[in-house]
Formats: C-alpha cells, structure tokens, sequence
C-alpha cells in the first residue's frame, strides 16, 4: 500500500474513532498537531511516515477517557497499523511515541527517545499553548465540570505522574502546573521557536484574566 492511500484510510480512521468526541481532543485536535508535525519534520527530517502515523494516531483513546488505561490506545493504534501491513518496525516507533509523548507520561519514567518523538511531541504541545491551548484548557475544564478559577487553592508544582492523572484542580492553575512549563521542554528547534509566541501570548492572557477577575479593567 503506498504512503498516500495509508494516511488518507488512516485519517478515515481517527475521524470515525473520535466521532462526538470531546472538543479539546477531537478530530479537529488531531488534524492541528499533523499539521504542527508535518511542519516541523520539513526541517528535523525525520521518517516521514512514522511521524504522520504517531501524529495522526496519538489521541485514538486518551487515557484521561479511559478509566486512566494507557495501553488501549497504543493497543488500538497497533491493531489498525497491523490491518494495513505497516512495516512491524514502524508499528513498534509508532506505538512507542504513543506511550511516551504526553505530558504526564514525562512525569515518570521514560526510557523511550527518537527524533520522531521530539518532533510528534513538540507537535502535541504546539497545541496545548497560545490561544488554542487556552480554548482547550477551558473546553475540558467545563467537561470535567471543574472551577475556572479559585484563588484559595494554589498551584501544586511538585506533582508525580499519579497527583497530576488525579487533579482536579481549577483551570487557571493548569497554566502553571503544565502549560507555561511547556516552552522549556520544546525538543526541536522549529517547535521552541513556534511556542514563544505562544507563551507570550497566554501571560498576556493570564494578565488579563487577573485584571477583571478583580475588578481593575
């Protein structure tokens, strides 16, 4: 099967999958973080295919809406790439970006690396910052039904993987406890200079929300 006809029943695929999903991970999520990876791959070069396939299949069933399970997804995504005949060690690349890219997955213990997952990660966390990161920081804060703000409870910033999979803190305080750490972790040199933009423009934001939320403007 050539790469063409792999990429489009692949994005059939997730299209299906993610059907009525919530708004911050949908198809719509998928399709912004292929693109941020096609753009950043053009300049690291990395195995196109591997990084289209991990980008595209990332988010085929996140942990956060399945009872916490981080290996149905990575599951999943092996069962569709074995249907299509992918090359076995492209399956196992794919399936070991999957496991590894997420923010609290780098909370642990992580013995996985390549510059596929750099450039599929960094893609990832493009989409968490700026003014899409803030839509979806607040869209998934609704689902789960949590305060947008509370200035009695403060920024846990010394949280392991299993505090952070189990917070529920206000939204406001998952700027700090993730989204403004993300610049610094870039891994490519295209993604740390896509994300300053972005962290500029969600301290403006925050300046902001501070402003009104205590009355000054």
């Amino acid at each position: 099967m050539d790469v063409e006809n792999i990429i489009k029943r692949t994005i059939s695929f997730v299209k299906e999958m993610l059907a009525g999903a919530e708004a911050g991970h949908d198809w719509f999520h998928i399709e912004r973080v292929y693109r941020n990876a096609l753009y950043i791959n053009a300049e690291e070069q990395g195995h196109l295919l591997t990084v289209s396939l991990a980008a595209l299949l990332h988010d085929i069933a996140d942990s956060k809406f399945n009872n916490g399970d981080e290996e149905v997804g990575p599951q999943i995504a092996k069962e569709f790439m074995q249907r299509l005949e992918i090359p076995e060690e492209v399956i196992l690349h794919v399936c070991g970006i999957i496991k590894n890219m997420s923010y609290k997955a780098s909370l642990g213990a992580v013995t996985f690396s390549s510059k596929e997952l750099d450039i599929v990660q960094d893609a990832d966390r493009l989409d968490a910052i700026g003014a899409i990161g803030i839509a979806r920081a607040f869209t998934y804060g609704g689902y789960k039904n949590r305060l947008m703000y509370d200035p009695a409870i403060a920024p846990d910033l010394s949280m392991d993987k299993e505090v952070y999979k189990n917070s529920t803190a206000p939204t406001i305080n998952h700027f700090y406890e993730k989204l403004l750490r993300l610049k610094n972790l870039m891994k490519t040199d295209v993604g740390l200079k896509m994300a300053a933009a972005r962290h500029e423009f969600m301290l403006v934001y925050l300046d902001q929300f501070y402003s009104e939320w205590e009355g000054k403007s």
